[in-house]
Parts: structure tokens; C-alpha cells; sequence
């Protein structure tokens, strides 16, 4: 069989600007300092107040460094995973070395405090890295197979079945639909796992819903609501395609009478919210296979956005709806 081959995921430093991601921080600042706590503290009785003493002193560093490195996630951004890391080191420390000034703490504490926040950066880097790894939709070769797998059999032959049967009548639209399945494949055997644009994702949909509507004819009706889309909204890649399959996989070819999707794209102040609505006709032999695309989508936007991201299904008497949220990131330039 043959093997595919692929690139480890590089490093790279969280977005400081997601909520999981400063939620995290915190609760490991707060396990390194009880475990510092814990050491220094010969009796139980006085854990209390050790711990006190030490959170005091690294809550005005974490929130100072927390802030500063907000605000410099643009930076973070551009800079490679070393350069980053060593950036994040130098600031945690300069804004310790600042607190402990402004605190007028001793030359001992002074150097307690720096040990302290160093071990903390440390720990946390680690943490964030072995997280990202385990993560990633693209680890080992078995993942990415299932990945790239994710297009039925039956969608290939009967997408060429239909195009064969328009070569004669409408040569030009063969023609094209032979372009977008070539499209959509090149895409689904690429190294998706970098963001790309929200109106790319949207063009994409749009080629797969040709090649679904060749061979279904009426049986699919579609609706747009895109006008308020933020069309440089930077997503996770083959989000829109595999819900979109899924609502013509279980909600269309099912039944024999016209069924309806319906795609509504938004943005709400800092979000954006990806909406498929599609009708369903109930339990059915087509229903097992929601659950893989499922998983594999919320893994993804929990490795791009943490918690910041959420997936929700709503089913419904005779209608299927997906509800994607994320944050509107731009991309870095």
C-alpha cells in the first residue's frame, strides 16, 4: 500500500489572546506556585500562608505578562517557535523584575521570584507543546488516511457516472464539473492544517454542491445566506465540505422528494458563525457516519481556538442544523 508521507507539525506558540489559552496559563502559575509552596513549607499548618505569600507576589507578574503578551500576539505571531519562546521568557522576566522594584523585595527574593517565574515558563511551554502534538489532526500517517479518506467511494463514481452523462449533451459543464472535482480533491490531499481564508472554504462548497447537483438534479435546493460573511475570516481548512456532505449523504439521497440546505454565514461582533440546515426524514442506515466528521471538526477548531471555538448540533422532527462559532481572526501579515 502505498504510504504517504508527511512533514511533522512545527512548533508554535498559543494565541495569548484566546480565552483557553489564559485559562491554562493560570491554573499551571497556580499548580507551579503550590508546588514551590509545598517544598518551602516544613508543616502543613503553614501551606496557607506560604501559598498566599507567593500568589500575592505572581498575580501583578501574570497579569502584567498576560497583557503584554496580548498585545504583542501580532508579533508572536511572525517570529519563529525559538525566537517567540525566547521573547516570552525575556518579557515574563522583565515585567518579575518590575513587580519585585515596585514591591521593594529583597535581592533574595528578588532572585526566588525570577527562579519562580522561569520554572513557570518552562513547565508551561512544555504543557502547551505536548498539547498541540496531541492535538493535531495530522500526527501519524493512520489520521491523515482517515482524513483523506473522508469522500465516500459512491460520491466519486457516481460524480464521473453523471459527468459521462453530460459530455454529449452539455460538454462545457462536464468540462467544468470535471474542474471542480479535481479541485476538490487536490484540496483534500493537501497539508491542511494552516488556516486559509473563509471565502476560499466558501468557493470550495460551492464547487462540491455543483458536482452534488449534477447527479441529483432538483432533488437538491439550496439557499445562500452569505451577504454578511467576513470574507477574510480566517477557518480551519475542509470545515464547510464534509457538513455539507453529511447534509446530502443523510438528509437528501435518502428520499425521493426534494430536500433543502440551507447555509448561513455570519459574523456578531468578534465572531463568526457558520449555520447548515438541511431536511431529514429521521433515524436511517446513512445515520452512522455523522459522527467521524463531527469529532474530526471539533478537534480541529479546538486545536486552531481552544474554547473560544464550539461545534453544536440541534436535530430536529424533520431538519438537521449545525451551528459552527468561532473568533473572526484575520490573517497575519
Amino acid at each position: 500500500m502505498h504510504i504517504i508521507k508527511q512533514k511533522a507539525q512545527p512548533p508554535s506558540l498559543p494565541n495569548f489572546t484566546q480565552l483557553g489559552v489564559l485559562l491554562r496559563i493560570l491554573l499551571g502559575v497556580l499548580l507551579v506556585c503550590f508546588l514551590i509552596a509545598l517544598y518551602k513549607t516544613p508543616s502543613w499548618f503553614e501551606l496557607a500562608g506560604v501559598y498566599s505569600d507567593l500568589l500575592a507576589i505572581m498575580a501583578p507578574v501574570l497579569i502584567t505578562t498576560l497583557l503584554g503578551l496580548s498585545l504583542l500576539q501580532k508579533v508572536l505571531a511572525r517570529l519563529s517557535y525559538p525566537l517567540g519562546l525566547a521573547l516570552v521568557f525575556l518579557w515574563t522576566e522583565l515585567c518579575a523584575l518590575t513587580v519585585a522594584k515596585w514591591a521593594s523585595t529583597s535581592l533574595f527574593e528578588l532572585q526566588r521570584l525570577m527562579l519562580t517565574v522561569g520554572v513557570a515558563v518552562f513547565m508551561l511551554a512544555i504543557y502547551f507543546r505536548l498539547r498541540q502534538q496531541s492535538l493535531s489532526p495530522a500526527v501519524t500517517e493512520a489520521r491523515l488516511q482517515a482524513l483523506q479518506a473522508r469522500i465516500r467511494p459512491h460520491f466519486l463514481f457516481n460524480s464521473l457516472n453523471a459527468v459521462i452523462s453530460l459530455i454529449r449533451v452539455e460538454p462545457r459543464r462536464a468540462e467544468r464539473i470535471l474542474e471542480n472535482l479535481a479541485d476538490l480533491f487536490r484540496v483534500l490531499m493537501a497539508d491542511n492544517r494552516q488556516l486559509v481564508p473563509l471565502a476560499k472554504e466558501v468557493e470550495l462548497a460551492r464547487q462540491y454542491l455543483e458536482i452534488e447537483q449534477v447527479r441529483l438534479g432538483e432533488r437538491l435546493q439550496l439557499t445562500w445566506h452569505i451577504d454578511k460573511m467576513p470574507e477574510d475570516a480566517m477557518i480551519p481548512p475542509l470545515i464547510l465540505q464534509p457538513l455539507l456532505e453529511n447534509a446530502v449523504y443523510h438528509g437528501i439521497e435518502p428520499s425521493i422528494q426534494p430536500g433543502m440546505i440551507g447555509i448561513n454565514i455570519y459574523q456578531k461582533g468578534n465572531e463568526v458563525f457558520i449555520q447548515i440546515r438541511n431536511t431529514y426524514i429521521g433515524e436511517g442506515s446513512h445515520h452512522a457516519g455523522n459522527k467521524m466528521a463531527m469529532s474530526n471538526i471539533r478537534e480541529r477548531l479546538l486545536l486552531h481556538f481552544d474554547v473560544d471555538a464550539e461545534l453544536a448540533v440541534q436535530p430536529g422532527h424533520d431538519y438537521y442544523q449545525v451551528m459552527i462559532r468561532m473568533p473572526y481572526q484575520k490573517e497575519v501579515k
